[in-house]
């Protein structure tokens, strides 16, 4: 019988969540919610001099926006030191591992000799195979015993079967002098407590594997499926850095994209199912293999993702939508919305969703349901409300007074009008917009008629004629 699927992401609290972290959380997110399994959530958090309370909250704010749920209680990599040190010492009293006296200063010393004489800087440790007797009374790491001869192969999910010569290989620290155990050692007895199945994260750890399978063959346990994911680049084709704009995950929230366009963008960033570009969260569970990860760097581009996040948007839910845009607001650290402004605006989404691709471009549509009288136009629309304009105004203020509220009817009476004009309908579009909107670029203006109101939208009318 198979087990089922076990994902983690593992991600230091050092500070912000980047969006390559991000893609990293979200391929495991997809890998197992695709296959009924478990996602996990591990903070790294050895690291206590630079490890921040507030870079693990911006962490899961920024998973929080994406929408990618874990499974159980968050894993502290800290809190399980004690377990981490039981595991070398059960190492040491096997055999497998062994105490090692050497000082820094010696290791040092070896390393800069074995650099001036061209020679190989790995150190071998000559506490490697001492008889107790010999071992003096002082501190001591635990080194693990590395194999000697042959190869490690890393059998990865994306790149290939990975052969690595043995004698690349250290016998790595597990515990320092101190008794603190090492990253390293960490991860793997973390990852086997927590019975992760697959280990999905950025190539930039292959050549950790090869270390981390010593522990894993030295406990006699599992090795968990290798998948190396290669790294994010900016258009210019190298790593993804802060000239090539945003970073976190948090700063797209705030830039105005939504979580679920993110989604869909970051799984095509190295992935790929055929041809396709857009898909729901649902398609993408489904879809989602490790068999269609490329293995060369894949390139953000920031056209690409607003134009998915354009589509995703069109075919969002009002409601929905109008909720993601109140947080965008908060994330952005702009004024919030009014009851009657949110209402009004999720009235107004089906004529505002379809043509932008950003919250900030779906709200400067919606200026016209979100202010209020007096409209004051801007420049290039108070180009529109001349004299005559204004005039024309009035008179059709007054025809609308009656007309039943409707689209066939608005557009039937304003045509009309404008026939009686001798006319088109898009010479009156520009003064009515300057009325409604005081924009010159609006949805159109039977649909903001439409979701202003009869009321509303005469008064707006009545205002621009005077």
């Amino acid at each position: 019988m198979t087990s089922p699927v076990v994902t983690r992401f593992a991600p230091s609290p050092t500070g912000y969540l980047h969006i390559g972290g991000a893609r990293t959380a979200l391929f495991n997110w997809l890998y197992a919610r695709g296959r009924g399994g478990k996602f996990l959530l591990r903070i790294e958090d050895t690291d206590r001099l630079r490890h921040t309370p507030e870079a693990t909250d911006a962490i899961l704010k920024g998973m929080a926006w994406l929408g990618l749920d874990h499974d159980g209680d968050i894993v502290s990599q800290f809190d399980n030191a004690p377990r981490h040190a039981e595991v070398a010492l059960e190492l040491l009293a096997s055999g497998k591992a062994y105490k090692c006296f050497a000082t820094q200063d010696e290791i040092a010393a070896f390393r800069d000799a074995a650099k001036a004489e061209g020679r190989s800087t790995l150190y071998r440790s000559p506490w490697r195979d001492a008889p107790p007797h010999t071992h003096p009374d002082a501190p001591y790491a635990v080194r693990i015993k590395a194999p000697l001869t042959g190869d490690t192969v890393i059998r990865d999910q994306v790149q290939g079967d990975v052969k690595i010569s043995n004698e690349q290989l250290d016998d790595m620290v597990l515990l320092r002098s101190d008794g603190t155990p090492v990253y390293m050692l960490a991860v793997v007895v973390d990852d086997h407590d927590m019975g992760v199945t697959h280990v999905i994260r950025g190539d930039d750890h292959l050549n950790n594997a090869a270390r981390q399978m010593m522990i894993y063959d030295a406990m006699g346990w599992d090795v968990p499926t290798w998948a190396h994911i290669p790294l994010i680049h900016g258009s210019d084709g190298k790593k993804l850095s802060k000239r090539h704009g945003a970073l976190g995950a948090q700063e797209y929230q705030a830039m105005g994209y939504p979580a679920a366009g993110m989604r869909n963008y970051l799984a095509r960033l190295g992935w790929s199912h055929g041809d396709d570009e857009f898909f729901t969260d649902a398609q993408a569970q489904e879809w989602f293999d490790l068999d269609g990860i490329r293995k060369s760097p894949a390139q953000f581009d920031l056209k690409k993702l607003e134009n998915i996040c354009g589509q995703h948007m069109a075919i969002s839910d009002d409601a929905a939508l109008r909720h993601e845009i109140e947080q965008y607001l908060d994330a952005a650290d702009l004024p919030p919305l009014t009851k009657d402004q949110g209402d009004g605006l999720e009235r107004a989404m089906y004529c505002l969703k379809d043509r932008a691709k950003t919250f900030p471009d779906l709200l400067e549509k919606a200026q016209f349901i979100l202010s209020s009288r007096p409209i004051v136009p801007d420049e290039k629309a108070a180009r529109n409300l001349d004299n005559v304009s204004r005039s024309i105004l009035t008179e059709l203020t007054s025809q609308l007074q009656n007309v039943t509220w409707d689209r066939e009817t608005l557009e039937e009476a304003l045509n009309g009008f404008a026939a009686e004009h001798d006319t088109k309908f898009g010479k009156l579009a520009g003064p009515l917009r300057a009325a409604l909107a005081g924009r010159a670029a609006t949805p159109s203006v039977f649909d903001m008629m439409l979701v202003l109101g009869r009321e509303e939208s005469l008064a707006r009318l009545n205002d621009a004629a005077i």
